[in-house]
């Protein structure tokens, strides 16, 4: 048994699948979460606290004397609560406020990525409306409008037509349909090609690059419907093969973590890359998150072997050594079991029902997402519910795990994709 005491900030499958990663780590004495949801307090203790109340955050870190905190959520790390507690003397596991403007500025991230020569569409930023309607009138194409801030992952318009594009930056600049995030815009070339996310645990110098994965935003098959948080994901993707892996740690990650030590901000925690990898196999960045990605957490931290807690601290205190995080020669595939209505209004309340029958079943594990206790029972508690996760030695057995342990589970108004996996495997039988 190990001494640390550790901490997650979150709510969702993503941190479910962090205590799962830090159980499994020797270092570790204990875990608790802020906020947890009903799978995760199950297992570990949680505690409730408004979002953002500093004061109360600190009270349950002195309380409960913890030594080490994992971030998992975005608007945490942007709003500095690494540096929060590093001021306090408690070490954490993510970026700094600062390091953590590659993904709290989308202005921010495109000048750097053009600064650094890192491969990215070509853009333009407004704050001007008018000025950002004229630009967007005189292309011969139809661009991407980004909101500059944090926007809960709605601020990126991929319009269908230069309507669209308008519309969006009418939405964005005039009537601020994302207030202060959206007082810049970025108005982007669209890429085409397949995108891969990648992940790097980073101590602001070195970094291991985590198993590629691919992710589904689209709510319904084949890629039809409103975008979500995501649908469901695979890891490794069969795309990152080791040339295009080469490729991006030379052209993407080496100058990214180059270029914030010459700014004074080192970046420390988990890089994510999301890329879109041309026809020709040039890769090309999208955009950056400071956190592990959701669904994509899910189908990679099952596949970290070795003490992950320990490989987190190191990072925190600039001293990863790339021998502290082993991958095993597993593929993993996740489904996430979404409430009814999502992507739009959610009906929360609905009883779950077969989780029971998946206990302790091998290679199958349950995330829990957006679940809550209602007078004794496990009901839906937001849009994504559930994430099941299936474990193999190929990725055809992973997605075969995954369906086999979904159709277990029941609640009313459930519905999820039934073709993850597809771009890798095409469609299932």
């Amino acid at each position: 048994m190990g001494s640390r005491k550790v901490l997650v900030v979150g709510a969702g499958g993503r941190e479910h699948a962090l205590c799962l990663a830090l159980e499994k780590s020797p270092s570790v004495a204990s875990i608790m979460a802020v906020s947890g949801n009903a799978g995760m307090e199950a297992r570990w203790k949680c505690e409730r606290i408004k979002n953002g109340d500093r004061d109360a955050f600190w009270e349950v870190v002195e309380r409960n004397k913890v030594d080490f905190v994992l971030v998992g959520p975005e608007a945490p790390l942007v709003d500095g609560i690494v540096d929060f507690l590093a001021e306090r003397g408690v070490p954490a596991f993510g970026p700094s406020a600062m390091a953590s403007r590659l993904e709290g500025s989308k202005v921010f991230t495109k000048k750097f990525a053009q600064e650094h020569g890192i491969p990215t569409a070509p853009f333009q930023v407004f704050t001007n409306p008018t000025a950002a309607r004229a630009y967007v009138r005189k292309l011969d194409h139809v661009p991407v409008i980004k909101a500059d801030g944090l926007c809960a992952g709605k601020g990126v318009v991929v319009a269908d037509d230069i309507e669209g594009a308008l519309g969006a930056i009418d939405a964005i600049l005039e009537r601020r349909a994302f207030g202060d995030a959206g007082a810049a815009i970025v108005v982007e070339d669209k890429l085409h090609g397949q995108e891969v996310s990648i992940q790097a645990m980073c101590d602001g110098e070195r970094y291991v690059l985590l198993p590629a994965a691919q992710d589904h935003k689209r709510a319904g098959d084949n890629d039809t419907g409103l975008n979500t948080g995501g649908m469901g994901a695979y890891a490794p993707a069969p795309l990152f093969t080791p040339e295009l892996a080469a490729r991006v740690r030379t052209a993407i990650i080496e100058p990214t973590l180059k270029g914030m030590r010459e700014r004074g901000y080192p970046f420390r925690g988990v890089l994510y890359a999301g890329l879109m990898i041309a026809p020709d196999g040039t890769p090309n960045l999208l955009e950056f998150n400071v956190r592990f990605g959701d669904p994509e957490a899910q189908v990679t931290l099952p596949l970290i072997e070795g003490d992950f807690a320990e490989a987190c601290f190191a990072c925190a205190e600039g001293k990863l050594d790339e021998s502290m995080v082993k991958i095993s020669n597993k593929h993993a595939l996740a489904v996430v079991l979404a409430a009814y209505g999502y992507p739009g209004n959610v009906r929360t309340g609905d009883k779950i029902d077969g989780l029971d029958k998946l206990a302790g079943k091998p290679d199958v594990i349950v995330l829990h997402a957006g679940t809550r206790m209602l007078g004794g029972d496990l009901v839906t508690g937001s849009g994504r519910v559930l994430n099941v996760v299936g474990l193999a030695d190929t990725l055809t057995g992973a997605r075969d795990r995954a369906y086999e342990a979904v159709k277990e589970i029941r609640f009313e108004g459930m519905h999820y994709r039934h073709d993850i996996g597809a771009r890798a495997l095409g469609p299932a039988k």
